[in-house]
């Protein structure tokens, strides 16, 4: 018997761990994921203060990680499950995203953003799933970028990056089914943040004009495509990438 339509989003139960989570996507994912009932350990590489702050906000079943996504994988990893005796989720959501262009980027430059970036993803889910095989199985979701598929000016090595999560996904997915976990990714396009609008307006102008929607997208957009993935309403799928842009990926660029 499938879920009852009540059910379909229904985290009760489960403890899902989300990288990044003092950053406005992760923030928003975290907030949408204990709506639905789920367990969270919620990580951060350094800025601590942000995430207590959410923490305290959501109240119960929620405890905080802390370290670096690929030299402390296991750790991370361990120390969710300990505190909630499972894992059954993680968000792959922690990332860097510097602006230079190729001809202006150091050796540490390119090395630092696949460090983090890929290899952190790929730490992240290896650690994460060797623990979901004890509690059934389980999901993976990777936040990505549509700059995995259409890059922009200044982001080559992000962009190269996000495309490296994007293949991950479908590898893991390849691997990891026999063992009940699901791995999918989500692939923003540009999500409002306080401040934007008037830092970058000539970008957020842009953006409004290619996307037909016509509006940034909102944390709330992510974290529910975030949900969607993690939860049984996909319970058969695997290895795929959800674009979350406003349709921008539509556009014919040449």
């Amino acid at each position: 018997m499938p879920p009852s339509v009540t059910d379909l989003l229904n985290l009760t139960n489960q403890t899902i761990l989300v990288t990044g989570s003092s950053g406005n996507i992760g923030a928003g994912i975290a907030r949408r994921l204990h709506e639905a009932g789920a367990n969270l350990a919620l990580h951060c590489t350094s800025n601590r203060s942000s995430v207590e702050t959410l923490a305290a906000a959501l109240g119960s079943r929620v405890v905080i990680v802390q370290g670096d996504v690929e030299r402390d994988a296991e750790r991370l990893c361990a120390e969710a499950m300990s505190a909630f005796a499972g894992l059954t989720g993680l968000v792959n959501n922690a990332g860097i995203q510097p602006v230079r262009m190729l001809l202006e980027q150091t050796s540490e430059d390119r090395t630092e953003m696949l460090r983090v970036n890929t290899l952190g993803v790929m730490a992240m889910t290896a650690a994460a799933s060797k623990l979901m095989i004890s509690s059934g199985g389980g999901a993976v979701v990777n936040i990505a970028s549509i700059e995995g598929l259409q890059p922009a000016l200044g982001h080559s090595h992000y962009a190269t990056s996000k495309a490296a999560v994007l293949m991950h996904t479908r590898s893991a997915a390849l691997e990891l089914g026999r063992h009940g976990i699901r791995v999918n990714a989500v692939a923003p396009g540009l999500i409002d943040a306080p401040g934007l609008a008037t830092a970058w307006p000539e970008g957020v102008q842009r953006w409004q004009a290619a996307c037909p929607l016509e509006r940034l997208g909102q944390p709330d957009d992510v974290a529910d495509a975030v949900l969607f993935l993690l939860s049984p309403a996909a319970r058969w799928i695997t290895g795929a990438t959800l674009a979350v842009d406003g349709g921008v990926l539509t556009n014919n660029v040449w």
